[in-house]
């Protein structure tokens, strides 16, 4: 091993060393961006950025499985990402799939995730939505981190979907709108959103330098720490996110305040 390496593992060390348990997030939402640019930085193409940026969500579940956080949530793709040309498109909605798949296998070291898509799955080309409402109920069971994969999502219009079911469920039950705005509340818009029965994120990481959500979990971040990386999400290291996690760890939570 190289020296500079040796330097980098013992840092690592000292990294993980020094969190504490207690002071780390239950679910750690993660913005993985910028895997084109990445790829034009090192004349690759874009399908190979992409590859390198899913093999990096591999190691990244990995990571979190080892230092005990129990619930992630991975904005893979938004709603208006769905209207990228087709040859970009489909590509990339394979490797998303296939990553949703692998995540699921046992591997040394990592236990099987639970897999849960969220978003818009209906929106999404029929044969990936199947494949991901099989995956979910497969993996249901599995004891690893519980893995949100939020595809063809978008944070407005999972507020507008939640909103959508409370009239639906009026409708069914012969109540009008005026009921259901007379008896709305933040809990029942919660306990319909695509992450209902789930912790709001306490950690929010984007990678790539932007400092924006860009619709990522809009209702449940509204009270989470955030934390912006300037590597590109395939170059995302492990003490990225180590680093990340004793930032998080410092800050004293102000909710509401």
């Amino acid at each position: 091993m190289r020296q500079p390496d040796v330097f980098y593992r013992l840092y690592e060390r000292r990294l993980a060393r020094g969190l504490d348990a207690e002071r780390l997030p239950h679910h750690v939402g993660v913005l993985v961006d910028g895997n084109r640019r990445w790829a034009r930085a090192f004349g690759a193409t874009t399908q190979e950025g992409h590859q390198a940026g899913a093999e990096r969500i591999l190691d990244f579940i990995g990571w979190c499985d080892d230092v005990g956080v129990p619930v992630v949530t991975l904005y893979m793709l938004s709603t208006e990402n769905l209207s990228r040309p087709e040859e970009e498109l489909a590509p990339l909605l394979e490797i998303i799939m296939s990553t949703a798949e692998r995540l699921a296998e046992p591997t040394e070291g990592r236990r099987p995730v639970r897999v849960q898509p969220v978003g818009a799955v209906d929106l999404l080309p029929p044969g990936m939505a199947r494949r991901l409402r099989a995956l979910a109920e497969r993996t249901q069971g599995h004891d690893g981190v519980h893995v949100n994969v939020a595809v063809g999502y978008g944070g407005r219009l999972e507020i507008v979907d939640a909103v959508r079911e409370l009239l639906r469920e009026a409708d069914a039950e012969g109540r009008s709108a005026a009921d259901v705005a007379a008896e709305l509340t933040v809990d029942k818009i919660s306990s319909r959103l695509y992450t209902r029965g789930q912790p709001d994120p306490d950690l929010v990481i984007r990678t790539s330098g932007e400092q924006r959500l860009s619709g990522f979990l809009t209702w449940q971040s509204a009270y989470s720490e955030f934390y912006f990386c300037e590597a590109m999400w395939p170059a995302f290291r492990r003490v990225d996110f180590l680093r990340a996690l004793r930032d998080y760890g410092s800050r004293q939570r102000r909710f509401g305040a």
